[in-house]
């Protein structure tokens, strides 16, 4: 008599953990809902700032600023939110930040290029990290209108007349506002000027 075979129990399931269980764990400190967090969400996070960046090696390490964030800031996240909405949306703001970050470096090169001939330098790496610093100092240092209507102009790229539009003054004090940057930013950079030698 041929005995009859009974097919094998199937192995229960482990029960996935919910979004709300783990943000609740994370808030209280659990690394282990960190690390799981981090496993399930660190690829598509770095994909997601890739996206914008097109550069995987900055993708991660403002990946890895994030999650950091999110340990760091672990307790002050409100008990509904959504742990995959904070990531991406973090990452994406980091990345664009980076993006005009650069932009802003490569448009203080081309100010400086606008005042005077660039000076030749031996040691240039050196000299243009300091440049950009001291073009931050300058910048900083200015009148707050004067500043915020040079800003406009360099970084916004806004003509005189459509500054004088959105601050609701004339174009002849935008020139004036220009003019009085221009000064102060040639005083504050003086250093990195050639002698003149007239």
């Amino acid at each position: 008599m041929t005995a009859v075979s009974h097919p094998s129990p199937l192995p229960i399931p482990t029960p996935l953990v919910s979004d709300a269980e783990l943000l609740a764990r994370l808030r209280a400190g659990d690394h282990a809902a960190f690390d799981t967090i981090f496993r399930q969400w660190y690829e598509p996070v770095v994909r997601s700032a890739n996206r914008v960046l097109h550069d995987a090696g900055v993708a991660e390490e403002l990946s890895q600023d994030v999650f950091l964030e999110l340990w760091r800031r672990r307790e002050s996240l409100a008990p509904d939110s959504s742990v995959a909405g904070y990531l991406l949306q973090a990452v994406r703001n980091r990345a664009l930040n980076h993006l005009r970050h650069l932009q802003v470096q490569r448009r203080s090169a081309v100010f400086v290029e606008a005042l005077t001939e660039p000076a030749e330098h031996a040691d240039a790496e050196t000299q243009a990290g300091e440049l950009h610093d001291a073009i931050q100092v300058a910048i900083a240092a200015l009148p707050p209108r004067t500043r915020e209507v040079f800003l406009m102009s360099r970084e916004r790229n806004l003509r005189y007349s459509e500054i004088a539009e959105l601050l609701g003054v004339s174009v002849k004090a935008v020139e004036a506002n220009m003019s009085r940057a221009l000064r102060q930013l040639r005083d504050g950079l003086s250093r990195f000027l050639p002698a003149d030698d007239g």
